[in-house]
Order: structure tokens, then sequence, then C-alpha cells
């Protein structure tokens, strides 16, 4: 992905969670969501064609597509109320490749391929609650979403834009400790009472779960 895409993918993924919550309404998330989206299909679509011919190019740019599509598609959702599945089916697709990548970059780039982990771990939530209909994990997702999202993206960016990253296994091993802390922290949150009351002031009755970068009430 490149890094200008992921300075702007930090900030959807925390208003997406946040949304979930019910402390950002849908249609106001919606927009950032299609901002960042058109961001992330036009700025690779731009390099592929200067750099058509150029495999290393292609191959570090095609996967911000995936994560254009989903803002794009995401946004869309809360516009228009769409059936969440398609989205879901879809969230499968992107965990996938995310997962691909995280096993070849893990030589490479240890950090990344934790980053790339999360990544999958995300998508994977997108893809259970909105294609299989866990709503239990609504909050889980969410608190992960707004904990994970800005240091993976956006803190990331700001790292690689200054050259200050380090492809050494021991930060690739603190990078997934964080990534474990995180989750156990998202549990708890998931189960206490924090936020839990503007997101109860805000649902309505629904047939499917409402989420946050995942549903049309997302990271």
């Amino acid at each position: 992905m490149g890094n200008v895409g992921l300075l702007f993918v930090g900030i959807v993924l925390l208003v997406n969670g946040l949304n979930s919550l019910g402390i950002v309404p849908a249609r106001s998330a919606a927009v950032l969501n299609l901002f960042v989206g058109s961001l992330q299909v036009v700025l690779p679509t731009i390099i592929l064609i200067q750099n058509s011919t150029d495999a290393a190019v292609i191959s570090a740019t095609w996967p911000t597509y995936l994560f254009g599509f989903t803002y794009l598609y995401f946004g869309l959702n809360l516009l228009f109320s769409l059936e969440p599945q398609g989205f879901g089916w879809y969230s499968a697709f992107v965990a996938a490749i995310a997962g691909y990548y995280a096993l070849i970059t893990i030589q490479s780039d240890p950090i990344f391929a934790v980053i790339w982990l999360t990544w999958a771990i995300m998508w994977t939530l997108f893809f259970l609650l909105l294609a299989l209909g866990q709503a239990q994990l609504t909050r889980f997702t969410a608190w992960f979403l707004i904990l994970l999202g800005v240091p993976t993206c956006t803190i990331s960016a700001l790292f690689l834009f200054n050259g200050v990253w380090s492809t050494e296994p021991v930060a690739g091993l603190v990078a997934l400790g964080a990534l474990v802390a995180a989750a156990v922290l998202s549990w708890l949150l998931a189960r206490s009472g924090l936020a839990r009351g503007a997101a109860d002031a805000t649902a309505e009755p629904a047939a499917e779960p409402q989420v946050s970068l995942a549903s049309p009430v997302p990271a």
C-alpha cells in the first residue's frame, strides 16, 4: 500500500470503529470512507499507468485497490443501506490476501508482516460479522479498529516518510507483542461499559449486525 494512502487509512479505521460504538454518525463516517476510498483507487491507477511495464511497481501497488474498494464499498453501504453480506464475503477475499502478504514478508520486513497480519484479522472480523452474522463480535471489532488503525497505518506511514524503519527480527517480535496486547485490551474494553451507552442510544432494531466498516449502521 502506498504511504500516502496508508497515512489516511488510520483515521478512517478509527472513525469506523467510533461509528460502530455509536459515537460518530453513519453518514459522517460515509463521507470520509468515500474520500479515502477514492484516494486509494485514483493514486494507484496513476502509478500503474506511469509504470505499466515495471513488474516491481505493479506488485507493490495493486494491493492498495483492496483497501480502496473496501472504503468505497463501505461508504456506499452507509449511504444506501445495502445488504451487508456482499461486503462480508469481499472482506474474506481481502483477509486471505492480507494473510498471504503477512507470510511472504516475514523474512524481509517483520514489522510489516505483523501489520499485514493485523489487517487480515480486521477483515476476518468483518467477514464473521457480515457474511456469517456473528453480531457478538461487534464491540470487539470496534475497539480493535480504534486501538490498531492509527498505529498500523498512520504512524507507520509517518515513520516510512521519515526513513525511520527497522527490518530486524526483534522489531517484528515487539510488533507482534503489541498486536497481542491490543487484542487483549480490545476484548476487555468490549466487555466493559465504556462507550456502551452511546452505542445503545443510537442502535435501532435490525436483522443484521451493526458494525462500523462492516455493515450499514464499520474498522
